[in-house]
Protein backbone atom coordinates (compact mmCIF):
# COMPACT_ATOMS: atom_id res chain seq x y z
CA UNK A 1 0.00 0.00 0.00
CA UNK A 2 1.53 3.30 -1.08
CA UNK A 3 -0.16 5.56 1.46
CA UNK A 4 -2.69 5.60 4.24
CA UNK A 5 -5.54 8.02 4.85
CA UNK A 6 -3.99 10.12 7.59
CA UNK A 7 -5.07 13.46 6.10
CA UNK A 8 -7.16 12.64 2.99
CA UNK A 9 -9.98 10.54 4.46
CA UNK A 10 -12.53 13.38 4.36
CA UNK A 11 -12.50 13.43 0.57
CA UNK A 12 -11.30 9.99 -0.63
CA UNK A 13 -11.93 7.31 2.01
CA UNK A 14 -15.51 6.24 1.26
CA UNK A 15 -15.09 6.05 -2.49
CA UNK A 16 -11.55 4.75 -2.60
CA UNK A 17 -8.71 5.87 -4.86
CA UNK A 18 -9.09 5.32 -8.59
CA UNK A 19 -7.37 6.02 -11.90
CA UNK A 20 -3.74 6.73 -10.84
CA UNK A 21 -1.54 8.96 -13.01
CA UNK A 22 2.14 9.43 -12.13
CA UNK A 23 3.82 12.70 -13.12
CA UNK A 24 7.00 14.58 -12.27
CA UNK A 25 6.84 18.35 -12.47
CA UNK A 26 8.07 21.66 -11.11
CA UNK A 27 6.58 23.21 -7.96
CA UNK A 28 7.11 26.99 -8.28
CA UNK A 29 6.38 27.63 -4.59
CA UNK A 30 8.97 25.15 -3.35
CA UNK A 31 11.21 25.81 -6.36
CA UNK A 32 11.88 22.12 -6.74
CA UNK A 33 10.91 19.12 -8.85
CA UNK A 34 8.24 16.93 -7.23
CA UNK A 35 6.75 13.52 -7.96
CA UNK A 36 3.02 12.99 -7.64
CA UNK A 37 0.42 10.32 -8.25
CA UNK A 38 -2.88 11.97 -9.15
CA UNK A 39 -6.08 9.98 -8.66
CA UNK A 40 -9.85 10.30 -8.30
CA UNK A 41 -11.33 10.01 -4.83
CA UNK A 42 -14.89 9.72 -3.58
CA UNK A 43 -16.12 11.24 -0.32
CA UNK A 44 -19.51 9.50 -0.29
CA UNK A 45 -19.40 6.10 -2.05
CA UNK A 46 -17.51 4.07 -4.63
CA UNK A 47 -19.85 5.24 -7.42
CA UNK A 48 -18.95 8.91 -6.92
CA UNK A 49 -19.23 11.82 -7.27
CA UNK A 50 -15.44 12.22 -7.51
CA UNK A 51 -12.81 14.89 -7.11
CA UNK A 52 -9.14 14.66 -8.14
CA UNK A 53 -6.14 14.90 -5.82
CA UNK A 54 -2.70 13.41 -5.42
CA UNK A 55 -0.09 11.69 -3.30
CA UNK A 56 3.31 13.39 -3.18
CA UNK A 57 6.70 11.77 -2.67
CA UNK A 58 8.69 13.29 0.22
CA UNK A 59 11.88 11.32 -0.40
CA UNK A 60 10.89 8.29 1.66
CA UNK A 61 7.12 7.81 1.34
CA UNK A 62 4.00 8.95 -0.50
CA UNK A 63 2.06 11.60 1.45
CA UNK A 64 -1.70 12.03 1.12
CA UNK A 65 -3.18 15.53 0.98
CA UNK A 66 -5.91 17.09 3.17
CA UNK A 67 -8.03 18.26 0.22
CA UNK A 68 -8.45 17.52 -3.49
CA UNK A 69 -6.57 19.61 -6.03
CA UNK A 70 -9.31 19.67 -8.67
CA UNK A 71 -13.11 19.75 -8.54
CA UNK A 72 -15.97 19.95 -11.03
CA UNK A 73 -16.91 23.56 -11.74
CA UNK A 74 -18.77 23.59 -15.05
CA UNK A 75 -22.38 22.56 -15.64
CA UNK A 76 -21.29 20.11 -18.35
CA UNK A 77 -19.19 18.21 -15.77
CA UNK A 78 -22.31 17.08 -13.86
CA UNK A 79 -20.55 17.47 -10.50
CA UNK A 80 -17.93 14.73 -10.91
CA UNK A 81 -14.38 14.58 -12.33
CA UNK A 82 -12.19 11.48 -12.57
CA UNK A 83 -9.84 9.41 -14.78
CA UNK A 84 -7.05 12.04 -14.70
CA UNK A 85 -4.06 11.79 -17.04
CA UNK A 86 -1.33 14.36 -16.54
CA UNK A 87 1.95 15.45 -18.04
CA UNK A 88 4.25 18.36 -17.17
CA UNK A 89 5.15 20.39 -20.27
CA UNK A 90 5.77 24.02 -21.23
CA UNK A 91 5.97 24.96 -17.54
CA UNK A 92 2.45 23.70 -16.82
CA UNK A 93 0.76 20.71 -15.22
CA UNK A 94 -1.60 19.64 -18.02
CA UNK A 95 -4.55 17.38 -17.23
CA UNK A 96 -7.03 15.51 -19.37
CA UNK A 97 -9.93 14.02 -17.40
CA UNK A 98 -13.42 12.51 -17.56
CA UNK A 99 -16.48 14.30 -16.21
CA UNK A 100 -20.01 13.02 -15.77
CA UNK A 101 -21.41 9.73 -14.59
CA UNK A 102 -21.24 6.11 -15.77
CA UNK A 103 -24.66 5.49 -14.22
CA UNK A 104 -26.18 8.30 -16.30
CA UNK A 105 -24.39 7.04 -19.44
CA UNK A 106 -22.99 10.54 -19.75
CA UNK A 107 -19.24 10.95 -20.24
CA UNK A 108 -17.44 14.02 -21.46
CA UNK A 109 -13.71 14.69 -21.65
CA UNK A 110 -12.22 17.86 -20.21
CA UNK A 111 -8.88 19.65 -20.05
CA UNK A 112 -7.30 22.13 -17.63
CA UNK A 113 -3.80 23.23 -16.68
CA UNK A 114 -2.08 24.83 -13.71
CA UNK A 115 1.34 26.28 -12.89
CA UNK A 116 1.64 24.29 -9.66
CA UNK A 117 -0.75 21.37 -10.28
CA UNK A 118 -2.93 22.11 -7.29
CA UNK A 119 -4.34 25.68 -7.53
CA UNK A 120 -5.41 28.28 -10.08
CA UNK A 121 -6.44 25.86 -12.78
CA UNK A 122 -7.45 27.40 -16.06
CA UNK A 123 -11.13 27.43 -16.99
CA UNK A 124 -12.19 23.84 -17.53
CA UNK A 125 -12.33 23.20 -21.26
CA UNK A 126 -14.35 20.67 -23.22
CA UNK A 127 -11.82 18.41 -24.98
CA UNK A 128 -14.05 15.67 -26.44
CA UNK A 129 -17.88 15.79 -26.64
CA UNK A 130 -20.17 13.27 -24.91
CA UNK A 131 -21.09 11.50 -28.15
CA UNK A 132 -17.47 10.33 -28.55
CA UNK A 133 -17.51 8.66 -25.10
CA UNK A 134 -13.79 9.18 -24.59
CA UNK A 135 -12.99 7.66 -21.20
CA UNK A 136 -9.21 8.13 -21.01
CA UNK A 137 -6.72 10.21 -22.98
CA UNK A 138 -3.14 9.17 -22.21
CA UNK A 139 -0.47 11.45 -23.77
CA UNK A 140 3.26 10.70 -23.88
CA UNK A 141 6.22 12.70 -25.13
CA UNK A 142 8.33 11.22 -27.93
CA UNK A 143 11.36 12.51 -29.86
CA UNK A 144 9.02 13.67 -32.65
CA UNK A 145 6.47 15.40 -30.42
CA UNK A 146 3.55 13.87 -28.56
CA UNK A 147 1.42 10.79 -29.02
CA UNK A 148 -1.72 9.71 -27.20
CA UNK A 149 -3.67 6.51 -26.75
CA UNK A 150 -7.29 6.88 -25.67
CA UNK A 151 -10.30 4.68 -25.08
CA UNK A 152 -13.84 5.04 -26.34
CA UNK A 153 -16.34 3.10 -24.25
CA UNK A 154 -19.94 1.96 -24.51
CA UNK A 155 -22.06 1.82 -21.35
CA UNK A 156 -25.49 1.16 -22.82
CA UNK A 157 -26.94 -2.40 -22.72
CA UNK A 158 -27.02 -2.50 -26.53
CA UNK A 159 -24.20 -3.88 -28.67
CA UNK A 160 -21.12 -1.69 -28.69
CA UNK A 161 -20.58 0.20 -31.98
CA UNK A 162 -17.50 -0.39 -34.11
CA UNK A 163 -15.68 2.70 -32.79
CA UNK A 164 -15.58 1.33 -29.24
CA UNK A 165 -12.03 0.39 -28.22
CA UNK A 166 -8.56 1.93 -28.16
CA UNK A 167 -7.31 4.68 -30.48
CA UNK A 168 -4.00 6.39 -31.24
CA UNK A 169 -3.17 9.91 -32.45
CA UNK A 170 -0.23 12.34 -32.45
CA UNK A 171 0.50 16.07 -32.25
CA UNK A 172 3.57 18.31 -32.41
CA UNK A 173 2.62 19.78 -29.02
CA UNK A 174 0.35 18.70 -26.15
CA UNK A 175 -2.62 20.67 -27.45
CA UNK A 176 -5.80 21.23 -25.46
CA UNK A 177 -7.80 21.09 -28.72
CA UNK A 178 -8.63 17.63 -30.01
CA UNK A 179 -8.80 19.05 -33.54
CA UNK A 180 -5.05 19.80 -33.40
CA UNK A 181 -4.26 16.11 -32.97
CA UNK A 182 -3.90 13.89 -36.02
CA UNK A 183 -6.63 11.74 -37.47
CA UNK A 184 -7.10 8.92 -34.98
CA UNK A 185 -6.23 5.30 -35.77
CA UNK A 186 -8.16 2.52 -34.07
CA UNK A 187 -5.70 0.01 -32.59
CA UNK A 188 -8.12 -2.28 -30.74
CA UNK A 189 -11.85 -2.98 -30.93
CA UNK A 190 -14.34 -4.14 -28.32
CA UNK A 191 -14.66 -7.73 -29.51
CA UNK A 192 -15.41 -10.05 -26.61
CA UNK A 193 -12.28 -12.07 -25.88
CA UNK A 194 -13.91 -13.82 -22.88
CA UNK A 195 -11.37 -12.38 -20.44
CA UNK A 196 -12.04 -8.83 -21.60
CA UNK A 197 -14.24 -6.69 -23.80
CA UNK A 198 -14.41 -2.97 -24.32
CA UNK A 199 -10.86 -2.02 -23.18
CA UNK A 200 -10.24 1.21 -21.28
CA UNK A 201 -7.67 3.02 -19.09
CA UNK A 202 -4.73 2.61 -21.50
CA UNK A 203 -1.14 3.36 -20.50
CA UNK A 204 1.35 3.51 -23.37
CA UNK A 205 5.12 3.07 -23.32
CA UNK A 206 7.74 2.44 -25.98
CA UNK A 207 9.99 -0.58 -25.54
CA UNK A 208 13.53 0.20 -24.37
CA UNK A 209 14.89 -2.52 -26.66
CA UNK A 210 12.81 -1.74 -29.78
CA UNK A 211 11.94 1.93 -30.47
CA UNK A 212 9.27 0.86 -32.97
CA UNK A 213 7.33 -1.26 -30.49
CA UNK A 214 4.67 0.41 -28.39
CA UNK A 215 3.26 -1.44 -25.37
CA UNK A 216 -0.28 -0.42 -24.44
CA UNK A 217 -1.50 -1.74 -21.10
CA UNK A 218 -5.25 -1.57 -20.57
CA UNK A 219 -8.10 -2.52 -18.26
CA UNK A 220 -10.64 -5.16 -19.22
CA UNK A 221 -13.75 -6.68 -17.67
CA UNK A 222 -15.82 -9.84 -17.91
CA UNK A 223 -19.01 -11.05 -16.28
CA UNK A 224 -18.81 -13.77 -13.61
CA UNK A 225 -21.28 -16.63 -13.50
CA UNK A 226 -21.89 -15.93 -9.84
CA UNK A 227 -24.58 -13.97 -8.00
CA UNK A 228 -23.60 -10.91 -6.05
CA UNK A 229 -23.78 -7.13 -5.93
CA UNK A 230 -20.94 -6.76 -8.45
CA UNK A 231 -20.97 -9.68 -10.93
CA UNK A 232 -17.81 -8.63 -12.78
CA UNK A 233 -14.08 -9.23 -12.69
CA UNK A 234 -11.51 -6.67 -13.76
CA UNK A 235 -8.48 -7.77 -15.75
CA UNK A 236 -5.28 -6.23 -17.14
CA UNK A 237 -3.99 -6.77 -20.66
CA UNK A 238 -1.20 -5.59 -22.93
CA UNK A 239 -1.37 -4.75 -26.63
CA UNK A 240 1.91 -4.73 -28.58
CA UNK A 241 2.09 -2.49 -31.65
CA UNK A 242 4.83 -2.65 -34.26
CA UNK A 243 4.96 0.73 -35.97
CA UNK A 244 6.13 1.03 -39.56
CA UNK A 245 4.16 3.24 -41.94
CA UNK A 246 0.92 2.26 -40.25
CA UNK A 247 -0.21 0.73 -36.99
CA UNK A 248 -0.87 -3.00 -36.85
CA UNK A 249 -1.43 -5.47 -34.05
Amino acid sequence: MLAGYETSSAWDLEGGRHCPSYVRGWDPDRRDWVERIYYAGGAEQVWGPYTIGYLEWDGSSWIDQPSPAFRAEEEWEHGSVYEPNLIYADGKWKMWYVAGSNQEDYLVHGYAESADGRTNWTKHKLFAPPEMKVFDFYPIQTPEGYEAVFSRVWLAPSKAPAETGLWWCRCDRPSSDLSDWSESVQIMNAKNQEWHSGPWRPAAHYSETDPNRMLVFFDGIYRKNEPGPFPFEFTLGCLELEWSNAASE
